[in-house]
């Protein structure tokens, strides 16, 4: 402790002798000014050492000036810091009011949105329930189609019976009896070539399932060197989904797709084994832009098959192939059996094999579209 002591006495010595000597030179310089006939005029090398060599309060003043305009710049700027910041300040409380706005609004439109999803929900099942009942209602007609204009004659009312004696061949047991027939739409004047089809309500309804049948089986019939058809009847509605679905039957042979309409408007696909139920043309074509086309395959034993309707005949069976009431046909896993719910047959494009009960499927129920 005694040494460090002396340290610094003797470190600081030399400063107390410069303080010593400028205080004296701050002394002459007084003197000098308050007497100047005694003092003497500086010396130019006093002059020069005084110029390079400044004194303590010099340096001191020097760097508070420097201090002061740094912080006068430091002023100014938080000056404008603190402006910036106001306006910032109120730009936020400006969009917190927009953000508080915009969300309330959304609240109101996710609301109105909820509320007309409800109702448009509500609408579609309004509109399928019509549409449900004219189908159900036309469950017991029969359409004859491309039977030429004034056939019939003057009795219309018995002249289906007649002609699907004629053209079926079958045995009806009571005998076949229609509650009204007519033919529909205004009369086309100059073209022969397109008759009006005729509509025909019959009286019960295993004979409306019977003369489809046979239609199925034996279809199209000759008369006259025509060939006529006769189709269920459906709504209007039912046949352009209908016709929609059938449209798309190129795409689905060419991704390899098995398919059948079922009544009323009600597609079955499968594709490697999984089955799906369309009964809306739009979903099914998003469906199919899911898959990348694939080459045709001419050998290929892709079952195409149909309930009829006004597009009757989607595929044909093999040459030797024998028609049956009941279609068989070749799913990936396995062998299905798919009876029509109304007529129980449909045209097949593939070999039937046999079936076990584990792949039997019943009649499908009649179902409205969700």
């Amino acid at each position: 402790m005694p040494g460090n002591k002396l340290n610094q006495k003797s470190a600081s010595k030399p400063a107390r002798q410069l303080l010593f000597s400028e205080a004296l030179q701050h002394k002459r310089l007084a003197s000098t000014k308050t007497n100047p006939q005694t003092s003497s005029p500086p010396t130019e090398s006093t002059t020069m050492a005084d110029k390079n060599h400044p004194t303590t309060m010099d340096r001191i003043l020097q760097e508070i000036t420097t201090v002061s305009r740094r912080i006068e710049g430091m002023d100014a700027s938080i000056t404008s810091l603190t402006l910036e910041t106001k306006s910032m300040r109120a730009e936020i409380v400006s969009f917190q009011s927009r953000v508080t706005g915009l969300e309330q609004r959304m609240g109101l439109v996710e609301a109105q949105t909820t509320m007309s999803r409800d109702q448009d929900q509500d609408l579609l099942y309004l509109r399928s329930k019509p549409t449900d009942m004219e189908d159900r209602s036309r469950r017991d007609n029969i359409r004859l189609h491309r039977i030429p204009e004034n056939e019939e004659g003057a009795d219309m009312q018995h002249f289906p019976s007649s002609a699907l004696l004629k053209l079926t061949s079958l045995d009806f047991d009571p005998p076949i009896e229609f509650q009204r027939a007519h033919r529909v739409e205004p009369k086309r004047s100059g073209n022969p070539s397109r008759p009006r089809p005729i509509i025909a309500c019959l009286l019960r309804h295993n004979q409306t399932r019977q003369i489809l049948q046979a239609a199925r089986k034996h279809g199209p019939f000759q008369m006259d060197q025509h060939d006529i058809r006769i189709t269920a009847d459906y709504s209007k509605e039912t046949n352009d989904r209908r016709k929609a679905f059938l449209a798309l039957r190129p795409r689905m042979r060419q991704l390899e797709i098995k398919y059948g309409l079922f009544d009323p408007a009600r597609l079955w696909v499968t594709k490697n084994g999984v089955s799906k139920d369309f009964y809306n043309p739009e979903e099914l074509q998003l469906f199919l832009d899911s898959f990348q086309p694939q080459s045709m395959d001419p050998t290929s034993t892709n079952c195409a098959y149909d309930n009829g309707g006004d597009n009757e005949g989607i595929g044909n069976l093999p040459p030797g192939q024998e028609k049956t009431d009941t279609a068989l046909f070749r799913l990936e896993g396995g062998t299905l059996m798919r009876p029509n719910p109304v007529t129980e047959v449909f045209h097949v494009s593939c070999s039937p094999l046999v079936a076990t009960p584990s792949v039997l499927l019943s009649r499908f129920p009649y179902r409205v579209p969700t």
